[in-house]
């Protein structure tokens, strides 16, 4: 589990080791607060989110390979209440 400034996170894949909790936090929305989970993606050295619910989370796998850039880093984060 990890712990940001917009709340705590499990870790579902940390692909190239591409999580850093600083840019997470410099570049979050509230947008993003609606969603269970969070896909963040390096695209031309720019962190990119997108969302997911518990409704289309099985998308995911279909976002990296259509929309991200092959073999960059990303990472799946799931919202998590503190205990």
């Amino acid at each position: 589990m990890i712990e940001t400034e917009h709340g705590n996170y499990e870790v579902i894949k940390d692909y190239k080791e591409a999580i850093e909790i600083k840019a997470f936090n410099d570049r979050y929305v509230s947008y993003l607060d609606k969603y269970m989970y969070i896909v963040g993606d390096y695209s031309s050295d720019k962190l990119r989110f997108k969302g997911f619910s518990e409704s289309n989370y099985e998308t995911i796998p279909d976002y990296l390979i259509e929309s991200c850039t092959p073999n960059a880093p990303y990472f799946v984060l799931k919202r998590v209440n503190k205990e």
